[in-house]
């Protein structure tokens, strides 16, 4: 068969290390990367272009949206969620040797294109707003806003203008 000029090779995917612990029911999507020693949970979303670095842990039913990078070291909880293009630093200094990672604590919600320092713990049931420069730890139950991010109200307070968005439609 004549081949008209177009080459033929093998498309990848994406990358899953051998040496990565995969839970049941875990979807990792197109050209996505998931690194050596890290460990997934049951029923994690893992969106296309991400980047999971080597030795992260992520809990169960935690969704990765797209574009969102996770370096090493970095430990994320059970039922959270990182928007699309969300990026995690884990070199407060860079470029060095010494680093440290982020905590994302259960059920956090983390939006699009928010930025993480290194070594910031964002506390349980928190929402770090689309865009948001977290530069300090963030407290459970808090929403933070802007850059550098700061107290905006209480996760409670989120959960009811969620809820009022979600019956005005």
């Amino acid at each position: 068969m004549e081949n008209h000029g177009i080459c033929e090779r093998e498309m990848v995917n994406n990358y899953i290390s051998e040496k990565a612990r995969i839970g049941e029911n875990v979807k990792v999507w197109h050209f996505a990367y998931v690194g050596d020693n890290s460990e997934i949970g049951d029923n994690v979303k893992i969106g296309s272009l991400s980047h999971v670095d080597y030795d992260v842990k992520i809990g169960e039913n935690t969704m990765v949206e797209g574009l969102v990078y996770i370096p090493p070291l970095t430990r994320i909880g059970k039922n959270v969620f990182i928007g699309p293009a969300v990026a995690l630093t884990n070199d407060p200094y860079p470029p060095s040797e010494k680093l440290v990672g982020v905590i994302i604590d259960d059920n956090a919600i983390i939006g699009s294109k928010a930025v993480i320092k290194a070594g910031v713990r964002i506390g349980k049931n928190s929402v770090v707003a689309m865009g948001a420069v977290v530069t300090k730890d963030v407290p459970s139950d808090t929403v933070v806003i802007g850059s550098p991010a700061r107290q905006m109200y209480s996760r409670q307070e989120y959960d009811k203008k969620q809820l009022d968005w979600k019956n005005s439609i």
